[in-house]
C-alpha cells in the first residue's frame, strides 16, 4: 500500500498520550493520516461518518485506549466488531494495565493486538514499528 494512503484512527482521552503517539506513527508513516478521538463515542461517531463515504480511503488499524469516558476500549471495540462495515478493521488496544483478565477478555472481544503502553519515547516507537510491521 502506498504510504500515502495510510489511515489510522485513535482514540485517547489523554491529550499528551495522543500527542505522542501521533508523533511515533509519523516518524514510522510519515505520511500518514492520522484521525483522533477524545473517547471512544466521538470515534463510533467518526467512523460513522467515515463508512458514508463512498470511495473513502481504507483505515489500516484503530488504536483504542482501554481506559476512556463515555465508551471505554472494550465497549468500543464491541461496537465495531458488531458492525458489519467496519469489524474488518484491526483493532489495537492500548493500556497502562496489563491483567491477564483483561488481556484475554479484549482478545475474546476481537482485538487485534493488546499492547501496553509504554513509558518512553523509545517505546512508543517500537509501538509505532509493531502498527507498522503488523498492520
Amino acid at each position: 500500500m502506498n504510504e500515502a494512503n495510510i489511515v489510522i484512527y485513535m482514540a485517547d482521552d489523554d491529550a499528551d498520550d495522543r500527542y505522542f503517539m501521533r508523533q511515533s506513527l509519523q516518524h514510522v508513516y510519515p505520511s500518514v493520516t492520522i484521525v483522533e478521538a477524545i473517547d471512544g463515542a466521538e470515534l463510533l461517531e467518526l467512523l460513522g461518518n467515515w463508512s458514508r463515504v463512498p470511495k473513502a480511503q481504507p483505515i489500516q488499524v484503530i488504536l483504542l485506549d482501554m481506559n476512556m469516558p463515555k465508551l471505554n476500549g472494550l465497549e468500543t471495540l464491541t461496537a465495531l466488531k458488531a458492525n458489519p462495515l467496519l469489524r474488518h478493521i484491526p483493532a489495537v488496544i492500548l493500556s497502562t494495565d496489563a491483567q491477564p483478565a483483561q488481556i484475554v477478555t479484549a482478545y475474546k472481544a476481537g482485538a487485534s493486538r493488546y499492547l501496553e503502553k509504554p513509558v518512553s519515547y523509545s517505546g512508543l516507537d517500537q509501538i509505532a514499528r509493531t502498527i507498522r510491521s503488523c498492520f
